[in-house]
């Protein structure tokens, strides 16, 4: 039976490798999977899942106006979609879940989603919010903080010289140069540093 699942952390938990690996065991099995990633994320260009380890792959590019059923049963064609798996998945517009969440429902078709649960500022992203409402599985992916031994479960955003940054718009791409992975207790305190 198919489901919807949600793998989130923060940043450098190994989200796309997981992923990479996922799709590999399946394309190794002989099925056939749809990987798809919103194209806000061009850091390694547009319809391209990057690992921080070197992993890549081609995958369908995600805009905020496209309808996620539409696309995957224009995909499947004669139905031989086995498995349909989304990195970046925090940048998805809400009603991009339900249509994943229809992707499941309608045509059976397993969906797993990877992404972050809050942004820098510690609020949900659209997309995360619906997928931690609706997903069938959630599953953390851990992370270290970058300051001490502890689970890492915010990301911080920095500025050139490394220093927090405390407002700002929710969506900013970026990556180990614009952003840490630290534990709430080392999110609160590099803010009150920067306030003080």
């Amino acid at each position: 039976m198919a489901s919807l699942y949600f793998y989130y952390s923060s940043m450098d938990s190994g989200k796309s490798t997981y992923l990479l690996q996922a799709a590999h065991n399946y394309r190794s099995a002989g099925k056939r999977v749809l990987l798809l990633t919103p194209v806000i994320d061009n850091r390694f260009g547009q319809g391209k899942i990057t690992s921080r380890i070197g992993l890549q792959s081609e995958a369908f590019p995600v805009t905020a106006g496209d309808n996620l059923l539409a696309e995957v049963d224009k995909a499947q064609g004669d139905g031989s979609i086995s498995c349909v798996m989304l990195d970046e998945a925090q940048f998805l517009t809400e009603q991009q879940v339900w249509q994943l969440s229809d992707v499941v429902d309608q045509l059976s078709i397993p969906v797993l989603c990877f992404g972050l649960r809050t942004d820098a500022f510690g609020q949900p992203f659209p997309g995360s919010k619906v997928l931690l409402s609706i997903a069938d599985e959630l599953t953390e992916l851990k992370s270290i903080c970058k300051r001490c031994e502890k689970k890492a479960t915010m990301v911080l955003r920095i500025d050139n010289q490394g220093r927090a940054v405390g407002v700002g718009s929710q969506v900013h791409i970026g990556d180990n140069d614009s952003y840490l992975s630290v534990c709430r207790y080392h999110y609160k305190a590099l803010l009150a540093e920067k306030l003080s």
